[in-house]
């Protein structure tokens, strides 16, 4: 039996008024959600222990942004409305082909945030303080057979495995553009003055494209899935060593993530989700390259197109 401990906060940082994050966990089966909990410069940490069954558990990030309350609205809107969907029973009868039907969770999810998109957007259009607003999102669903994820934006995913640390997501962003296009180095794409363009968040435009990867995890697999506040100001070496000193206590490895984002400037708000996976059947890791098995969602009740990537 798969199980998944769970941690996660959300931080105001330093800097800013508002906190315009919001995470999300969804034990699926239980019908059973939690989001952030906003509590001026304190730290609320949220734990959970499930075993995972067919129906899955769902863990994700979302970053708004906009005007005046707008980023606040937008997060708040997607990590809602994404829970909303995957536990709405009518979309769970849907018929997926022979082939998509281990894809059962990571295809609702895929649906779940095209739906989020979709109200964001509408939200924008029919409300002028709100027009324009956008949220990233960086979903992860776990199932007994894999981890699924998710991404719409450049909220980010990590692996923490066998002592190391692996991006297992790609920002989609305009500096990533340029990094790919051999045009700017990662270490020039830090302090470019662009940094902060993403090329796709959930409401900002009438039609997105989330990106899906499906990884086979190995015993005692760390996930983290965070918001820009983290990643533009802790190091992955940093969040790895956080992480492994702190392996059978997450929940203070969170605090001190955050705290270090802090004590690196702030400026942004902070939010981390740290899940733990165990279970007797898992594999051991070996080697130093994960395997992120790329999946085509676009047109899933018909086909399920897949590559493979190696993460070095």
């Amino acid at each position: 039996m798969l199980s998944v401990e769970i941690h996660a906060t959300s931080h105001i940082g330093r800097v800013r008024r508002g906190n315009e994050d919001n995470y999300l966990i969804l034990n699926v089966t239980r019908s059973k959600a939690w989001t952030s909990e906003q509590a001026d410069g304190e730290f609320v940490i949220e734990s959970q222990n499930f075993e995972v069954d067919a129906n899955g558990v769902v863990l994700a990030v979302s970053d708004g942004m906009g005007g005046a309350l707008a980023g606040e609205v937008a997060s708040k809107m997607a990590v809602e409305s994404v829970c909303e969907k995957l536990l709405d029973d009518e979309d769970a009868d849907v018929t997926l082909t022979p082939e998509a039907a281990d894809q059962y969770l990571i295809s609702r999810l895929y649906g779940a945030t095209l739906y989020a998109n979709y109200l964001i957007h509408q939200q924008g259009r029919s409300d002028a303080q709100y027009q324009g607003m956008g949220a990233t999102f960086t979903g992860m669903g776990v199932t007994p057979e894999a981890v699924d994820i998710i991404q719409v934006g450049d909220s980010r995913a990590y692996l923490v495995r066998n002592g190391k640390i692996y991006q297992i997501t790609k920002d989609q962003s305009l500096v990533q553009q340029l990094i790919d296009a051999q045009q700017i180095s990662p270490e020039e794409a830090e302090t470019h003055t662009l940094k902060n363009v993403i090329l796709q968040a959930l409401g900002a435009q009438n039609e997105i494209y989330p990106v899906s990867a499906r990884l086979a995890p190995n015993k005692d697999d760390v996930v983290l899935i965070c918001s820009d506040g983290l990643s533009n100001k802790v190091t992955a070496a940093g969040m790895q060593k956080i992480v492994t000193e702190n392996i059978d206590q997450l929940s203070n490895a969170c605090a001190e993530l955050v705290t270090l984002a802090n004590e690196n400037g702030g400026e942004d708000n902070i939010t981390v989700v740290l899940a733990k996976i165990t279970g007797e059947g898992l594999s051991e890791p070996e080697g130093d390259e994960v395997q992120l098995e790329l999946i085509d969602l676009g047109n899933i009740h018909d086909t399920a197109d897949q590559d493979t990537a190696e993460i070095p």
